[in-house]
């Protein structure tokens, strides 16, 4: 309620009551007011965490990707140096195909003709070994027979031909006299023919030798 104010001669004069009731607030006691601290007195708020964000606006988790495996250090390449060409041969030309060796045989089939009784005789000649036929001693060197590669087959005899007279009694008498050296051939037999005025031979054949071997050898 607030008190009645009474104004005289333009000045403000209070009513007894109002008088009274204003000494009455002046005398009360004063509540005692806090004194506020300075503001080195006064701490710091602790820090407010802030809230933390809704569900739907949480960071996606981070995603771990492995490093590739770092690659593996390739060897070193050591580059030979290039060697020296060796010294070419020259060329040697192809020497030409040799022909086929002709077959060796060790025994030589001989046919002797007697002109004046016309009798013929086929006998043996083994090779080195001298045969006689009458007043005619055969010693065969060699007796062949033509390769495969040759056109036609055939037989060859290198013969030597000596004639020495004998007596009664069949020892030989007399000088030694050359009749014949060279090659016969069985399938010409007129190539070389042997040149007596008495005898006649040639060559037929040659053949395998069936005789033993020495002893101590095989």
């Amino acid at each position: 309620m607030k008190p009645a104010r009474i104004i005289v001669g333009g000045a403000v004069v209070l009513s007894a009551a109002a008088a009274s009731l204003a000494i009455a607030q002046q005398t009360q006691p004063r509540a005692a007011q806090p004194i506020a601290p300075s503001p080195a007195q006064v701490a710091p708020p602790p820090p407010v965490a802030p809230p933390p964000p809704p569900a739907s606006e949480a960071p996606p988790p981070i995603a771990v990707v492995p490093l590739p495996p770092a690659p593996a250090a390739e060897p070193a390449v050591v580059t030979p140096a290039p060697a020296e060409p060796a010294p070419q041969k020259p060329a040697i030309a192809p020497k030409p195909d040799e022909p086929l060796k002709r077959g060796r045989s060790g025994v030589a089939i001989m046919q002797a003709l007697d002109k004046i009784t016309a009798e013929t005789m086929r006998f043996e000649a083994p090779v080195g070994q001298p045969i006689r036929y009458k007043n005619l001693i055969f010693t065969v060197r060699a007796c062949e027979t033509s390769a495969p590669d040759e056109p036609a087959p055939d037989a060859a005899a290198y013969v030597q031909v000596v004639s020495q007279s004998r007596d009664d009694r069949g020892r030989p008498v007399g000088a030694v006299r050359d009749v014949f050296k060279g090659w016969m051939y069985a399938s010409s037999p007129g190539v070389r023919p042997l040149e007596h005025p008495v005898y006649d031979a040639w060559l037929i054949a040659c053949k395998a030798s069936t005789a033993p071997a020495p002893a101590g050898k095989r």
